[in-house]
């Protein structure tokens, strides 16, 4: 705040500024808002400064936005811990263990294994080992399709290649595509990859088609002194490459030549900044930069595309001139950048479940956010957590229903950036109440969430757990009916159907666990050393790093500490964390972030054939665009069982090598790690009382890894356009045959 120390420690020298916050202060705002001012400070002395800041609060982003010189093309960048934990976890809720997947491979560590240790902490470890890495693709990948480029990475050089930065014609706009389907590699494309160290990664680089095509160990691809390698020397002579560190500030327009024989280094050290203009070419299964400029409009009229409304309704009229339009009659599917699903604003009394009526509901395959909170406790964003699971990529059939057990009067504070998203129901009650999770079929859900918004107490570090540690060992200790098939679907459709409070005939879809050891459950914790309370017969050690316990490694624990790696993570490579934030925020861009900052929420959309009139209030309601709708066409994460289904085939004692060329050549899926069982034998665990649902994250196993009947393959699979739900939809169709 000083300018006379920022002085002393030379700023105005300095490559970047890097702002940490207090994760375990007692007032998350008034901690914001001081790191806020540090950067406004370090702005007003040095305009040009690099700053990344860590935020606790996601609603305080808006105010960097307000700092003239805060410019994300410029590498500034905030580090939203509420934001990415929350994401993190709802993820989770898609594929339990993907957030100990992501959390271990920003994490620069290294790994021993031994043959004192289990088998199954060998090949957990190994995975652990695994960092991000950039690096650029050789000529011999031209005109390659992204699926057979990530195939011949995988099969032939032993690396796993993610995505990769895709320029428009003209090279001035860049974005990261994460497992695009039809794009074709381009000459210097830079790809992003998994692997174990920076010399693996230089194979992707090395790679010659006319020298190494023969070549069955991948350790030998090494530099050659063909004409196609000369060529590619010659052309990244001409490429802009920077790495971040030595990015020029003021001489922006000074080109530093990048040596390609230097020592390769992880994804955090090896990055290209995106330079991006107003007007870019969209590329398929594009994820925005956070450097992308966008419009702002600077009028009422901005953005509308044109200037006449054809007699209907003018913009900007009054309230009593809109009552004819029916604003909750109108087919409202997605928010106003296509990435969302959205619905009508919705009370908070319409969402509020008793006991009886979420038990009438029959609750399966939801989401059960178990969230302990005062009324006046700090919001930690629930929005955060519910959004990625709303994310447009998913059909509106396949959303999972998110049922919030707790505080009321907390609640109704964090309403207001909920009231938007769909299939959201809450149950005032406790936690801690068997009788309050039964009612929500806690033993029923896909998976259960136990959160906190309380501020930790700084007398004991060990009690500032309590509640979820409490929470998470009532869940484990209750036992559940085991009845299936009482209550039934009426097939005839009648009106004297059973209904849930929720509109739905009630129906059982599947077995639920009868011990609540087995329900899918992860914990977020204040401090790392209380993991050791959460499972009581694993053997951790309390001065165990968390990483090695193995509440993380089956992916039932989180603690926001295992984001501090970012943090380096974003300084040395701004595309890392691009990427990591497309993966778990479902797919945030800088035009959301603009529409969160005004404070409203999100902002609807419509499909322009769905409305009698040829206009709209501007400030309510945004025109979705063919261009918007496109934006559903991206890949999400996603869990496929090897014990049936279309990889079943794979599951009998098959190569992890097969079941990743499998994959992606029949489906356009990449797999990413392999989620397996702690006891490996195959046995009905929702009916056995000493059988374990503990699974491990195993991150890239090499090709020959041999998979088991009951394994779980994390992917990232394509979107499927398909046939959009419609309740009575075969109903029509027998109509029009009889």
């Amino acid at each position: 705040m000083s300018a006379v120390d920022l002085s002393r420690v030379k700023v105005h020298e300095a490559d970047a500024c890097l702002v940490l916050a207090n994760k375990y202060c007692q007032d998350p705002d008034a901690e914001d808002a001081a790191n806020i001012m540090r950067v406004i400070s370090i702005k007003n002395y040095s305009d040009d400064i690099r700053v990344i800041i860590q935020l606790m609060q996601y609603h305080n982003k808006a105010y960097l936005l307000n700092i003239p010189s805060w410019d994300w093309k410029r590498g500034d960048d905030v580090i939203c811990l509420a934001e990415l934990k929350l994401g993190f976890i709802a993820q989770s809720c898609l594929a339990p263990g993907f957030s100990t997947m992501m959390a271990n491979l920003f994490a620069m560590r290294s790994y021993k294994t031994s043959p004192d240790m289990q088998a199954w902490q060998n090949d957990y470890l190994c995975g652990t080992g695994c960092e991000m890495y950039t690096e650029t693709l050789s000529s011999s990948f031209v005109s390659m399709t992204f699926p057979q480029a990530s195939e011949l990475c995988f099969a032939k050089l032993k690396l796993l290649l993610l995505a990769i930065e895709v320029k428009n014609e003209d090279h001035t706009d860049s974005k990261i595509a994460i497992n695009p389907k039809a794009t074709k590699i381009q000459q210097n494309t830079q790809g992003f990859f998994i692997a174990q160290s920076a010399d693996e990664v230089k194979r992707a680089w090395h790679y010659c088609k006319a020298c190494h095509d023969d070549i069955k160990d991948e350790t030998l691809i090494k530099k050659c002194k063909c004409k196609n390698y000369k060529s590619d020397i010659e052309s990244d002579l001409y490429s802009v490459t920077y790495t971040p560190p030595e990015v020029p500030k003021r001489h922006v327009n000074n080109i530093r030549v990048a040596n390609q024989n230097s020592a390769q280094q992880p994804m955090m050290n090896a990055t290209k900044p995106i330079v991006n203009k107003k007007n870019s070419t969209k590329q398929e299964n594009a994820v925005t930069s956070p450097n992308q400029g966008y419009n702002r409009p600077t009028s009422r009229n901005s953005g509308t595309g044109n200037g006449s409304n054809n007699g209907g309704l003018t913009v900007g009229i009054a309230d009593d001139q809109a009552k004819d339009f029916d604003f909750e009659k109108t087919e409202m599917k997605y928010d106003s950048t296509g990435m969302f699903h959205w619905c009508p604003a919705r009370s908070l009394e319409d969402c509020i479940l008793d006991r009886n009526q979420a038990a009438m509901t029959v609750l399966n395959g939801h989401v059960v956010v178990c969230l302990f909170a005062d009324p006046d406790s700090p919001l930690i964003g629930l929005r955060n957590l519910v959004m990625p699971l709303r994310a447009s990529n998913f059909h509106y059939h396949e959303l999972k229903h998110v049922v919030i057990v707790g505080s009321v009067d907390y609640i109704r504070r964090e309403w207001k950036m909920l009231q938007n998203l769909p299939k959201i129901s809450v149950l005032n009650g406790s936690p801690l109440s068997r009788a309050d999770l039964r009612a929500v079929n806690v033993n029923l859900c896909d998976m259960c969430v136990i959160l906190s918004a309380k501020v930790p107490s700084n007398d004991d570090p060990t009690l500032a757990d309590k509640e979820a540690i409490l929470a998470s060992l009532n869940i484990k200790a209750m036992t559940f009916d085991d009845t299936i098939g009482v209550l039934s679907q009426n097939p005839s459709g009648a009106p004297g159907d059973t209904v849930s409070p929720l509109g739905s005939p009630i129906v059982l879809q599947r077995r639920g666990s009868v011990y609540g050891a087995n329900v899918p459950m992860i914990t977020e914790l204040i401090n790392d050393s209380n993991v050791q309370f959460l499972d009581q017969d694993d053997d951790d050690d309390p001065d165990t790093e968390l990483y090695l316990t193995q509440p993380f490694a089956c992916g039932t624990a989180f603690a926001v500490s295992v984001l501090d790696s970012l943090m380096s993570t974003t300084y040395f490579n701004q595309n890392a964390l691009t990427l990591i934030r497309s993966l778990i925020t479902g797919g945030a861009t800088p035009e959301l972030e603009l529409i969160l900052a005004e404070g409203a929420g999100l902002r609807g959309g419509y499909r322009l054939f769905d409305l009698s009139y040829s206009c709209i209030l501007l400030f309510i309601f945004t025109a979705i665009t063919p261009e918007t709708i496109s934006n559903r066409d991206r890949c999400r994460v996603g869990q496929i069982s090897l014990y049936d289904g279309p990889l079943g085939q794979f599951g009998e004692g098959g190569k992890y090598g097969d079941l990743f060329t499998g994959a992606l050549r029949n489906y356009g899926m990449l797999c990413i790690g392999l989620y397996r069982c702690l006891m490996p034998k195959f046995r009905d665990t929702s009916s056995s009382c000493d059988a374990s649902s503990k699974r491990y994250v195993i991150t890239n196993p090499p090709d020959d890894f041999t998979l088991l009947p009951t394994d779980q393959v994390f992917v990232l699979m394509q979107f499927d356009p398909g046939l959009e739900y419609k309740p009575n939809r075969g109903d029509a169709v027998k109509d029009d045959n009889s």
